[in-house]
């Protein structure tokens, strides 16, 4: 089973900014899309970011579009996300996941491996 670890979650105002890491070590990375997807209590898993795998072009939800950036380092076989201006509505535990030529970025089911996440809460 491939092993994704995520790390970085924590406890932070609102407004504030934190940064996660997904690393996954025995990964073929530069041939998966990337994605961070968030789940909070009794909701959905829902999709946050991805960068695709061929080109690493970013996608967002719109909720997180100019306050968070997915970046990624092939070499590290790792992703980052950047959250700034967080917000109460930002509490969940993110997940990173990984999708072996990937297309359809947003799709969970998509998705070969995920990570067991991170959590985020935000305070107001």
């Amino acid at each position: 089973q491939m092993q994704l670890v995520e790390s970085g979650g924590g406890l932070v105002q609102a407004g504030g900014s934190l940064r996660l890491s997904c690393v996954a070590p025995g990964l073929t990375f530069n041939v998966y899309t990337m994605g961070w997807f968030r789940q909070a209590p009794g909701k959905e898993r829902e999709f946050v970011a991805a960068s695709t795998w061929s080109t690493s072009t970013t996608y967002y939800a719109n909720s997180v579009k100019g306050r968070f950036t997915i970046s990624r380092d092939n070499a590290k076989r790792t992703v980052y996300l950047q959250m700034n201006s967080l917000e109460p509505e930002d509490t969940a535990v993110y997940l990173c996941a990984a999708d072996y030529k990937g297309i359809r970025y947003y799709s969970k089911d998509d998705y070969d491996y995920w990570g067991q996440g991170t959590q985020v809460t935000v305070s107001s």
